[in-house]
């Protein structure tokens, strides 16, 4: 897990990146709509993504989901449509562990190859392979055609008789059919049946689910019976626990360097705890990255589950995006990192994925200027990893309505369509900009500078942290609830970080404490020469602990300024 440089992720949504259809019909099939596939992943589009700045890339929605594509001709048996959720179908309802999607392959029958060749592409491009690793819940109709010999499929020996059994690979309703309350058809001619029904994925223990439900999915048993108390059944091991180790390792071996485990807190600790070191014993530098949104079990998924990395969802990000609306004072930012209690190097933040609003939409900030100042404090406060979602760097509004995916704010994970700001960038695979807006453009530049400062300032990478806004709370010219400073530093560099959330330029007065001279070890200096690090000016500053440091600072923006100690 030590990595020498920052992790910048750049997260970005397979079957949608090179997909080139500019005129994609509301709820089309692959015909209508088209598919990017892993080949658009070109070299030339990847050395274009590490030259924003990346180091890692997330490949989502790699493994085989459901989806309403027919693709029988290909030995895949067809899913029914009431239990897909649009056309394309959600790569979270995973349909065989062992396979790579078939929308992504140009060439169905070496879907395969053709992933392991992305992968090599990646590679030779200076990038590191993350994928999803999703191990909660299955599509309603999973089935493995590209398992090894020798394993059995998830289900094949249960007793349904149970409504739990730790010998079970899912949990029972016995006696039941499903009855969604969702339409059971969809496009076919025939209810989908399932009896005894199985529990729905996001904990529904019922025959029940609905619309709002994750009801194409199937909950998992990892030996936890959930309708008695809890009561944990984990010796022996569960038939689960082994079957998804066994994946993991397939994984493994086609030399990724990473899974982004989804829902992992859904999934119990102690399964984590006993597959993640048998998986890193034959690949200690694999990265596990735990999508976690309860506080109370930070520490239980790092220390005891073994995983690197945590998502700061409600923390920062919900911090952050409050900000941004002017909801929330910048001074709970210093609030949502010392809630951590020491683990915030551990922690992945992010200002958008395929979960979250687009910061462009209409539901979030309608201007995505507004994040910059957001996007300095995320990228640059701790030597933790960043990630931005694909489209994020060009202000991507996120205002479709796709399909099953709605227009609300979101890049759809369930239709077949094509995202604007990436078509212009791609550009035919060109990469010219030449499609591009100017304010996309401008956006593109600071996103391009930001993430690029994270790995060739050692003071970002790797340096100290050292949050001034105690020493500036109802400063005489510094408004706390909008302004944020802090500082970081590595060896004889110190970096200087102003930003500001008003829409307004202000000039501002930061209080430099004794206390960051004696735990940076400062020296004190009345005039000296700092960089702005985004603009390239030099200015002139004070760096005294009994005299503030004037600074003007644009609205929507920020400064880092380098002072060479």
């Amino acid at each position: 897990m030590r990595n020498e440089n920052k992790l910048i992720i750049y997260q970005v949504f397979t079957r949608l990146f090179g997909n080139n259809n500019n005129h994609c019909i509301n709820n089309g099939n692959i015909i209508e709509n088209g598919c990017g596939k892993m080949a658009d992943f070109t070299s030339k589009a990847l050395s274009e993504i590490k030259k924003l700045g990346a180091t890692h890339i997330w490949y989502t929605g790699i493994i085989e989901h459901a989806t309403q594509t027919d693709y029988r001709r290909y030995n895949i048996q067809p899913d029914h449509p009431a239990i897909v959720k649009g056309k394309a179908g959600s790569p979270y309802a995973i349909k065989d562990y062992y396979d790579v999607d078939p929308d992504l392959a140009k060439d169905v029958p070496e879907r395969m190859k053709e992933f392991e060749n992305l992968v090599q592409r990646t590679h030779r491009s200076g990038l590191k392979v993350i994928i999803d690793f999703v191990p909660n819940h299955v599509a309603r109709q999973y089935h493995s055609d590209a398992q090894p010999d020798g394993t059995s499929q998830l289900g094949a020996n249960d007793d349904s008789n149970y409504a739990f059994s730790p010998y079970n690979n899912f949990y029972y309703i016995p006696q039941s059919e499903l009855h969604g309350q969702f339409d059971m058809k969809g496009a076919a001619t025939e209810s989908y049946k399932e009896c005894p029904a199985r529990a729905t994925g996001n904990n529904r223990f019922d025959a029940y689910p609905n619309i709002n439900d994750w009801y194409e999915t199937v909950k998992l048993n990892y030996g936890v019976d959930y309708q008695n108390g809890g009561t944990c059944h984990f010796c022996p091991i569960p038939d689960t626990w082994t079957k998804m180790l066994d994946i993991l390792l397939f994984w493994a071996g086609k030399e990724i360097d990473g899974f982004r485990c989804d829902m992992a807190e859904m999934v119990p600790v102690e399964f984590w705890e006993w597959a993640i070191p048998q998986v890193k014993a034959q690949y200690n530098s694999l990265l596990f990255i735990a999508e976690v949104y309860n506080p109370k079990e930070y520490h239980n998924y790092l220390f005891r589950g073994k995983f690197d990395y945590l998502y700061d969802k409600v923390g920062l990000y919900d911090t952050l995006r409050a900000l941004i609306n002017g909801s929330e004072s910048a001074t709970a930012i210093t609030h949502s990192w010392q809630s951590l209690g020491g683990i915030e190097k551990r922690m992945l933040n992010f200002l958008e994925n395929h979960d979250e609003q687009r910061i462009a939409s209409d539901f979030f900030a309608s201007d995505p200027r507004k994040a910059i100042p957001a996007l300095i404090v995320s990228a640059c406060m701790n030597t933790n990893p960043m990630m931005i979602y694909f489209g994020q760097e060009f202000g991507e509004l996120g205002m479709d309505s796709e399909g099953f995916s709605g227009r609300d704010g979101r890049t759809t994970i369930f239709d077949y369509w094509s995202v604007d700001t990436i078509r212009r960038w791609r550009n035919g695979g060109k990469f010219d900009g030449k499609m591009l807006t100017e304010d996309q453009k401008y956006l593109y530049s600071i996103y391009q500078q930001v993430l690029t400062l994270c790995n060739k300032e050692a003071a970002i990478a790797k340096g100290d942290f050292f949050d001034l806004m105690y020493a500036n709370v109802n400063g005489w010219h510094f408004n706390e609830h909008k302004q944020y400073t802090f500082l970081r530093k590595f060896e004889r560099e110190l970096l200087f970080f102003v930003v500001n959330f008003d829409h307004m330029s202000v000039e501002l007065a930061v209080n430099i404490p004794a206390h960051a001279f004696d735990f940076l070890q400062i020296p004190q200096i009345d005039r000296c020469k700092a960089i702005d690090l985004l603009s390239r000016k030099e200015e002139m500053i004070s760096l005294l602990p009994y005299k503030a440091t004037t600074v003007s600072v644009g609205g929507y923006s920020g400064k880092i300024l380098k002072i060479k100690l």
